[in-house]
């Protein structure tokens, strides 16, 4: 008979017993340590009037000085209204399309078929946004294929200035990112799907429900926990409404509708020099992200959800 283990270990005796697990482990913490939190360490110019070149002893320290003059800034409220907007389109876009892609993949039948939608539905995700917002500036010059195609149509009766229209930009966003994600957020959902109980289906199908039946009792319920903890990720993202394509497509007649967070922190940070407004903008997204992760939690748990924490 083997020897009865002590119920309790002391964190000594755990890290010898699994000293194979710690010794892997070591690797991915010092990656997250040196990537993740040893930069935290520039948060410290956000109170400092900031110099390059100077000691950080030199550096003369100002308080909330650049918090203050962000806020009173009328450009970077613009910034958190674009940013919210982009954020929450994203996020509706995404979480219902990627969700809806699944369904119905779910339901054919045919391999080849099902295997080269995905397959097809997957690929933009690899493309850079280098790339992709070459593609979508292209699309939408005046003399590209979306404007050839509407006048043929006779919808429009001359070109028009899609990127030049503040307007459009957040459409344009949206309809990208559904565009280039929308494959490679549906694999989880199918992973999901698949994992629900076939004899669901056969005692739905006995008593006579249909497709579009089967998937409102049964598989959206069987998929909800995880549809909770993926939305209650994507709040926590809600300031990242991106970078790299408003960057790239922003232009002076859209600016007021095209510049986020990110691209104002670029803008002050490297372009202007201001490394402590920058560092401002930085913190403020990042304790925001963190206020709206734990909320969203919060408020999953009190609705009886599946919850993150």
């Amino acid at each position: 008979m083997p020897p009865i283990r002590p119920r309790h270990q002391s964190l000594f005796q755990t890290i010898v017993r699994q000293r194979q697990l710690v010794f892997m482990s070591v690797f991915i913490m010092a990656y997250v340590v040196l990537f993740t939190y040893v930069p935290l360490w520039g948060w410290t110019m956000a109170f400092q009037n900031y110099r390059p070149g100077k000691a950080f002893s030199d550096q003369v320290w100002v308080g909330f000085q650049w918090f203050e003059t962000l806020f009173s800034d009328d450009q970077f409220l613009m910034v958190i209204r674009n940013t919210l907007a982009m954020s929450v389109i994203n996020i509706a876009l995404g979480f219902s399309t990627a969700i809806l892609v699944a369904l119905l993949l779910n339901e054919v039948k045919f391999s080849p078929f099902k295997r080269t939608i995905q397959t097809l539905s997957y690929l933009p995700h690899f493309l850079s946004w280098v790339i992709v917002a070459g593609l979508v500036g292209n699309l939408l010059a005046s003399d590209g294929v979306v404007n050839a195609v509407l006048m043929g149509l006779g919808l429009l009766d001359e070109p028009f200035q899609w990127l030049g229209d503040p307007n459009s930009f957040w459409g344009i966003v949206g309809i990208t990112n559904v565009w280039k994600e929308v494959g490679w957020n549906s694999i989880i959902y199918l992973a999901a799907i698949s994992s629900v109980d076939p004899s669901l289906y056969e005692a739905a199908a006995i008593d006579g429900a249909g497709r579009f039946r089967k998937m409102g009792a049964i598989t959206l319920p069987s998929i909800r926990p995880v549809i909770i903890v993926l939305l209650i990720m994507s709040v926590g993202h809600a300031l990242d409404a991106g970078f790299e394509l408003q960057y790239l497509l922003g232009n002076g007649p859209n600016q007021e509708t095209s510049q986020t967070i990110d691209v104002f922190v670029v803008v002050f940070g490297l372009n202007s020099g201001n490394y402590s407004m920058a560092a401002a903008a930085g913190i403020f997204k990042s304790v925001v992200s963190i206020v709206l992760l734990f909320a969203a939690n919060q408020l999953a748990r009190r609705l009886g959800e599946e919850r993150l924490l």
